[in-house]
């Protein structure tokens, strides 16, 4: 028994890359590899730049309109601190209650930290995030059709915006 498998394993040989390798020892015939082809030559360094600009540049005149003219434009740099505080500072001390502007400021803040935390919440759960989806996908097409669809409830619509606008920052 010990002789037959000796002389199967003598006689089966595998097949790389489809054919017979020559004869090997049976420590690398029971490897398998499998070679890559070689490469194809490597132009020279300077052929494949001449190539690469060759083809940019007819990308860049297809693409590119350049206007000279006699002045040189002002480059436009990143606004100073000072342009973006003082309208800030010039707004706050026309506000006469600073202490409420503050905490409605810090409630605000607070407001939002809750809110995300909330619906991060509400996210995790399995299936509220589809049913909210589908309420306010149905919310939106009852808005629409009720609202937007024809001329005069736009105009209503419109009315109305106004109307809540001029309560709120009153006729000026």
């Amino acid at each position: 028994m010990a002789t037959t498998i000796h002389s199967m394993s003598t006689t089966s040989t595998p097949l790389i890359d489809g054919k017979a390798p020559l004869r090997q020892s049976a420590a690398a015939a029971s490897s398998q590899c499998v070679t890559l082809p070689p490469l194809p030559p490597r132009l020279p360094l300077q052929q494949n730049r001449v190539w690469n600009a060759t083809g940019s540049c007819r990308k860049l005149a297809r693409n590119v309109a350049v206007m000279a003219t006699g002045e040189a434009t002002p480059e436009a740099g990143p606004p100073d601190a000072e342009e973006l505080i003082k309208p800030i500072q010039e707004a706050w001390e026309k506000v006469e209650d600073k202490y409420a502007v503050s905490s409605l400021v810090v409630a605000g803040v607070v407001f939002l930290w809750g809110s995300t935390g909330l619906i991060s919440a509400i996210d995790r759960l399995p299936l509220i995030p589809g049913v909210l989806e589908l309420v306010g996908i149905g919310y939106t097409g009852w808005f629409v059709y009720k609202n937007l669809i024809y001329k005069p409830d736009r105009e209503a619509l419109v009315e109305k915006i106004k109307g809540t606008y001029k309560d709120i920052v009153g006729s000026s």
